[in-house]
């Protein structure tokens, strides 16, 4: 990894980064990863806010919502393309890949990198 005079670490091509997909680098000793969501970088601690599993490597999915019949009845399940859960693979602790935020108690969230994208290349900010 390469850092720019800015404080920024590049880590590598838009390309390496897939829609709701991501990417673990090591910067300066921080495990983080990177990801893109709806067109949008996000890059967080690989460690859970719960008990510091490895939330990086976890599943990627549409947060899961129920479709309600008008009897009130749940109809069926099915995932949401505009929230994107992160799960930690330890334990099942979701967050919301906008934000970092954990799915079922907001006091927990991901500890965040700022992120930007220059000429293609994605690059990430020790300071927060």
């Amino acid at each position: 990894m390469s850092t720019v005079s800015t404080g920024l670490y590049r880590v590598g091509s838009t390309e390496l980064v897939p829609e709701a997909a991501g990417l673990l680098v090591r910067i300066e000793g921080i495990e983080i990863g990177v990801f893109r969501s709806h067109g949008e970088f996000r890059a967080y601690e690989n460690r859970c806010a719960h008990q510091g599993g490895p939330v990086c490597t976890g599943v990627i999915i549409g947060k899961v919502e129920k479709t309600v019949a008008p009897d009130g009845t749940v109809s069926r399940d099915h995932e949401s393309t505009e929230q994107i859960h992160l799960i930690c693979p330890w334990h099942g602790w979701e967050y919301d890949l906008a934000n970092g935020e954990c799915a079922t108690d907001r006091r927990y969230k991901l500890r965040q990198f700022p992120v930007e994208v220059v000429d293609g290349q994605v690059f990430v900010s020790l300071q927060p």
